[in-house]
């Protein structure tokens, strides 16, 4: 069976206001009943203006046809009831006779005609089992947090069935223990915590995606961390031992002499933790003071006398 997607017919969303689907609908009548429009196809467009109208217009059968929409309609376009449907709702209403329902298709005939009334609120629910949604949210968190684990209050929203079997949005609010050493882009699943099951069947799961704040200091590459230390000119050229920040704390770290600036140091296993810990790579950068004394300018001046062979741009070919 072709299924009759009526939200398109009639060009409003899914979540429109009944004013909407009325204003839609009295547009479209016009264009098309045929004592007006010279379009060939007029008196079809017409029929299924008002198959759309009839369903759309009334709040029980809406509800029924956004259930069946959501799990009767297929990828190319046909249709297949859930299993143990019926209307609940049944035909009549609106101002239409049998004789009008019977121009209506094949499709609003099994979906809203007569027959035994047993809807969404009965044997679709007792007859259909159905797993939930699935739920994706993101949890934002700081480097420190995701480095050491930590326990976050995360609120989401998860669509459940409400006494007339329209799903409907509610807030959950969750506490979620992050562990220790989750990156950007990693996922936390926790089963059983999505959208409630159909007609007793299991909850989804609710997935997040971790997101983290960028640090002021720190940069992440995989599970390794990176950092920039400024070292002082003299601490470069003689050596050093100079205290440089870890995300788990300070530690203290041997400037080699003669360091220029670009050096790295790596500093095994003080990266993320896991199975793997990466590492912390230090690059050292030579920082000048902003100003020189008198005094200070001098020596520079013995320097550059003292190493008038050296010449820093010698790969340049300048």
């Amino acid at each position: 069976m072709e299924f009759k997607d009526y939200y398109a017919v009639l060009g409003v969303s899914e979540a429109a206001p009944p004013e909407d689907i009325k204003k839609a609908y009295r547009k479209l009548a016009r264009k098309y009943h045929p004592d007006v429009s010279k379009e060939a196809d007029a008196s079809d467009r017409f029929k299924d203006v008002g198959e759309a109208y009839e369903v759309l217009k009334d709040p029980e059968k809406r509800a029924e046809y956004d259930q069946l929409r959501k799990y009767g309609a297929q990828a190319d376009g046909s249709f297949q009831p859930p299993p143990g449907w019926q209307s609940a709702s049944g035909f009549g209403g609106g101002g239409y006779t049998e004789a009008d329902a019977r121009q209506f298709s094949d499709f609003f005939e099994q979906m809203f005609g007569g027959g035994p009334r047993r809807g969404f609120g009965g044997g679709f629910h007792q007859d259909m089992r159905r797993r939930g949604e699935d739920v994706h949210a993101r949890l934002a968190l700081f480097l420190e947090e995701a480095f050491n684990g930590c326990e976050k209050q995360l609120s989401f929203t998860v669509h459940e069935p409400d006494p007339q079997g329209r799903l409907v949005p509610r807030q959950k609010t969750l506490k979620v223990k992050i562990p220790a050493g989750m990156r950007e882009g990693q996922h936390i699943r926790l089963k059983g915590q999505g959208a409630p099951g159909l007609g007793g069947g299991e909850n989804g799961d609710l997935f997040i995606e971790v997101e983290l704040a960028p640090h002021p200091h720190f940069s992440i590459e995989g599970r390794d961390v990176l950092v920039t230390v400024p070292v002082a000119p003299w601490e470069a050229a003689l050596g050093a031992t100079v205290t440089v920040p870890t995300v788990g704390g300070k530690v203290n770290v041997k400037v080699p002499k003669g360091t220029s600036s670009g050096r790295k140091l790596r500093l095994k296993g003080k990266g993320f933790p896991g199975k793997h810990p990466g590492d912390q790579i230090v690059v050292l950068q030579v920082a000048m003071p902003e100003q020189h004394s008198a005094e200070a300018e001098k020596l520079y001046q013995q320097l550059a006398e003292l190493e008038h062979g050296f010449d820093p741009r010698s790969r340049l070919h300048v």
